[in-house]
C-alpha cells in the first residue's frame, strides 16, 4: 500500500549523502509539520534534478532573497522511506513556486507485475506506491542546488586519464593497460 504525501508549505526540501566516498547513499528529505520523509535515491538523480532546478530558475522571475542553505541539508537521523524510481517537475506560476514530484520505484519481474502483488491480497485498483509532491519556492530551490553541489563534487578524485573515480586503495587506469 502506498501513501500519498503532499507539502504544500515545506519548512526543507534537503539534499545529503551518508557514508564514506564511493560508498555513499544519497537521500532527498522533505520537512513539514512535524513530518520527515526521506528518499533514498541514486547519486545521479540529485545530480540531474539539481541541473533541471536550476533551468526552472533561470526561466522565472529573479526574486533573489536570502537562501538558508541549512535547510536543505539533511536532518538526522535519517530513516528512508522508500526508494525514489520516478521525479515529476512543473511549475506553479501563479504562487510562484516549483513542483517537485518523487514516486517510489516498483520492482516488476519479467512479465511486467509488481513483485510484491503476489505477496498482497490487498485490492487490485490500489495504487501501491509512494508518492511525496512538493512545492518549493525559488530561495529553496537555489538552497537545494547549492548543497547538492556540494555533495556531488564531495565525491572521489578523478583519474585526469580516464575519468574513472580513483579509490583510497588505488586505479587501475585502463589508459596504461
Amino acid at each position: 500500500m502506498g501513501f500519498y504525501y503532499d507539502f504544500e508549505n515545506a519548512d526543507a526540501f534537503a539534499t545529503g549523502a551518508i557514508g564514506t566516498p564511493g560508498e555513499r547513499t544519497f537521500y532527498m528529505q522533505v520537512r513539514a509539520d512535524g513530518r520527515t520523509v526521506s528518499v533514498k535515491c541514486e547519486k545521479q538523480q540529485v545530480a540531474a534534478l539539481a541541473q533541471y532546478l536550476r533551468n526552472m530558475l533561470a526561466d522565472m522571475p529573479d526574486t533573489t532573497g536570502s537562501v538558508n542553505n541549512s535547510t536543505a541539508t539533511l536532518q538526522n537521523p535519517v530513516e528512508q522511506d522508500f526508494v525514489l524510481g520516478s521525479v515529476g517537475l512543473g511549475v506553479d506560476r501563479s504562487n510562484m513556486r516549483m513542483v517537485v514530484q518523487l514516486e517510489e520505484m516498483i520492482l516488476v519481474d519479467e512479465d511486467d507485475d509488481d513483485v510484491f502483488d503476489l505477496l498482497d491480497d490487498s485490492d487490485e485498483d490500489e495504487d501501491p506506491s509512494t508518492v511525496v509532491r512538493v512545492l518549493l519556492t525559488p530561495a529553496q530551490a537555489r538552497a537545494f542546488c547549492d548543497t547538492a553541489d556540494l555533495f556531488i563534487t564531495a565525491g572521489r578524485e578523478e583519474c585526469k586519464w580516464c575519468g574513472s573515480p580513483i579509490n583510497p586503495s588505488g586505479h587501475a587506469c585502463p589508459r596504461f593497460n
